[in-house]
């Protein structure tokens, strides 16, 4: 297999005297579809923020590399605009979309990172910031239309309904151009249907794309069809990592969902 995009290396995180996250370690190949689950607390979304710059890990490394070339990079203390100018794009436990703008707006907000017209440029409106514009309109538009929100173009977000908001903000978040792309719980408050069109949509992304997705999800069932690898975490500790099918079947698993007094 080639080399990780992502390599984590022994991750703590402390929170005064409380460790959130303790020696943790993980990596995402290219192309794979990951996903990392534990129970409620067990440290999922502080990992999320440790790997894309909103936390500072206490102790350990986050190295990426998206050429797969063996030449890594360490992003510990990056800014999370940075990691993201670098190519980790995310979505959040809670949608963080403008509600003011339109669908289409926060889509073209997530290409900020990638466009070159200076104030300038913008100021002056000349040829190529004209053309710029255009193409991130256009761009904008083709992911809208990937995650089926084509008729929602001009609607305020406010207005679209919850589930889609989800799929607007994987859209923005495709439109940073990311190598990988990480998702915190995006089938939360989706009906069954919802939920299955999203596990389509995530599979239709990594091919059309190529890109690595990592997605944190209780939902079990979404979890074991996709994922081509799971990590699971209890207490801020990593207790297992295998093939959904491993998984399923690991004891320490089963205890960590289940309790200890479990007995199959």
């Amino acid at each position: 297999m080639n080399n990780p995009v992502l390599n984590v290396n022994a991750v703590s995180k402390d929170f005064g005297g409380i460790r959130a996250l303790d020696e943790v370690d993980l990596v995402v190949h290219d192309k794979e579809i990951v996903a990392l689950i534990g129970p409620n607390g067990a440290g999922k979304t502080t990992f999320f923020n440790c790997i894309t710059g909103i936390y500072q890990p206490t102790r350990g490394d986050v190295l990426i590399d998206p050429q797969c070339s063996g030449k890594t990079r360490r992003i510990n203390g990056k800014k999370p605009n940075i990691v993201t100018e670098l190519g980790m794009a995310r979505t959040f436990q809670n949608i963080r979309l403008f509600p003011s703008m339109t669908a289409l707006e926060n889509v073209m907000i997530g290409t900020h990172c990638r466009t070159k017209s200076s104030i300038w440029g913008a100021v002056s409106r000349n040829k190529a910031t004209r053309e710029e514009e255009q193409a991130v309109i256009q761009r904008s538009y083709e992911l809208l239309q990937l995650v089926g929100l084509e008729e929602y173009v001009n609607e305020l977000a406010s207005n679209i309904a919850y589930g889609k908001q989800r799929r607007l903000e994987i859209a923005r978040a495709l439109a940073t151009d990311p190598f990988l792309l990480l998702l915190d719980e995006p089938a939360a408050g989706m009906n069954p249907q919802e939920t299955r069109d999203l596990e389509d949509l995530i599979i239709k992304i990594r091919e059309k794309f190529g890109i690595s997705i990592m997605l944190i999800e209780h939902d079990m069932k979404m979890v074991m069809s996709m994922s081509d690898r799971i990590y699971v975490l209890d207490y801020g500790r990593m207790i297992a990592d295998g093939t959904p099918e491993e998984i399923a079947g690991n004891e320490d698993v089963i205890k960590a969902y289940l309790g200890e007094d479990h007995d199959g």
